[in-house]
C-alpha cells in the first residue's frame, strides 16, 4: 500500500510540476534555466538564444498558438529547427497546429501544438540527403490523364500548357516520382477518388461526406470552424504529402533526418522528443500509430496555420 501511495504521490508531483510549467507565460518558460540549457545544448548558444527569442515573439503575436502548452510548442518548434526547416507557412516546410483534446464528457483537457510536416518539407529533406537526382509531386488535371500502367510504372499524360487554364482545371489525380543519382526510379499515381477514400479511412479529422458538402457550399458559416483540418482547407497539399510519404517510405532512401521527420509527423512531441500521436496516421496503416495511444480522449481539431517566421532568423 505504501508503494502505491508513494507512486501516486510521485505522479501527482510530476503533474503539478508540468501544470506549473504550462501555466506560466511563454517568456517565463523560455527564460527558465532548463529550457535555455536544452536549446543551447542542441543548437549552440547563438542559434539557441535566437530560437528562444523567436518562440517568444511568435507566441506573443498569435492567440491560437498561445493557447497551447508551452512544452508542446517548444518541442515541436525545436524539432523543426533541428531539421533546419523553415516555420514560415509561405514556404510550407512544417506547421505547428493547435489541437484541443477532450475527454468523453466533452471537457477540454488541454490544447497542444502538433508538429505537421508539409510536403515541401519532405522534398527539402530528400534533396539534402544527396541521393535524389529528381523528386516531384503534382496534381493531374482534367483532360491530362491518358493512362497509367501500374505494373511497368508508366504514365501517359497530355499536359495542359497554359498556366492559367491548368490552374482553373479540375484536379482528378496526383502523380509523384523520384529518381536516384544511380538511375533507380519510382513513381506513383492515385486518382482523386482514391485519395478521398484514403483520407476518409486514415484521417480522424476528415469526413468525405462533409468535404463534399463543403465543396458544394452547403455548410453554414457558423459551422465552418468544424472544418479547419488541413484536409478540408487544402486537400491538394495534404494529398501531395500523402503521395510523397507513400513513395519515400516504401522505396526511398531515408536519411536520419527523413526518418525523424517521418516518425514525428502528425504528433505532439514529449520532452524526450518521442512522438505522441493525436490523429490517425495519414499513411501506412500497418505502422503502430493508432488512436489507442490516447484511449481516454477524443480529438477536436481547431487548426490554423501558425506563422512562426520569427524563428527563422539564422
Amino acid at each position: 500500500m505504501n508503494k502505491l501511495n508513494n507512486k501516486q504521490e510521485l505522479m501527482k508531483q510530476v503533474q503539478d510540476k508540468q501544470a506549473k510549467i504550462d501555466s506560466c507565460s511563454i517568456g517565463q518558460f523560455t527564460n527558465t534555466e532548463s529550457v535555455r540549457n536544452r536549446a543551447i545544448s542542441l543548437l549552440g548558444e547563438n542559434r539557441g538564444l535566437k530560437f528562444l527569442a523567436g518562440i517568444t515573439s511568435a507566441v506573443s503575436t498569435n492567440s491560437n498558438l498561445a493557447e497551447c502548452t508551452n512544452t508542446s510548442i517548444f518541442n515541436g518548434a525545436l524539432l523543426g529547427e533541428s531539421l533546419n526547416l523553415s516555420p514560415s507557412p509561405q514556404l510550407g516546410h512544417y506547421y505547428l497546429v493547435p489541437y484541443k483534446k477532450k475527454d468523453k464528457q466533452g471537457n477540454v483537457v488541454s490544447v497542444t501544438a502538433q508538429f505537421q510536416l508539409g510536403y515541401k518539407g519532405y522534398i527539402q529533406l530528400a534533396i539534402r540527403s544527396g541521393q535524389y537526382k529528381k523528386i516531384n509531386v503534382i496534381e493531374v488535371k482534367d483532360g491530362e490523364f491518358v493512362s497509367y500502367d501500374m505494373f511497368d510504372e508508366e504514365i501517359t499524360l497530355n499536359p495542359i500548357k497554359n498556366y492559367e487554364e491548368r490552374k482553373r482545371a479540375k484536379t482528378i489525380g496526383y502523380y509523384a516520382i523520384f529518381e536516384y543519382l544511380n538511375g533507380f526510379r519510382k513513381c506513383l499515381y492515385m486518382s482523386k477518388e482514391e485519395m478521398l477514400e484514403h483520407a476518409n479511412t486514415y484521417s480522424q479529422a476528415f469526413n468525405r461526406k462533409s468535404y463534399e458538402l463543403l465543396q458544394q457550399g452547403k455548410i453554414a458559416e457558423k459551422d465552418m470552424w468544424k472544418y479547419s483540418s488541413f484536409w478540408y482547407k487544402n486537400f491538394d497539399e495534404m494529398a501531395k504529402k500523402t503521395m510523397l510519404r507513400q513513395l519515400i517510405s516504401k522505396w526511398g532512401i531515408m536519411s536520419v533526418d527523413i526518418q525523424k521527420a517521418f516518425e514525428s509527423d502528425m504528433s505532439e512531441l514529449n520532452d524526450d522528443m518521442k512522438p505522441n500521436y493525436i490523429d490517425n496516421p495519414t499513411e501506412i496503416p500497418q505502422e503502430p500509430i493508432q488512436q489507442e495511444d490516447i484511449p481516454d480522449a477524443e480529438v477536436e481539431t481547431d487548426i490554423q496555420q501558425v506563422d512562426m517566421n520569427a524563428l527563422l532568423n539564422n
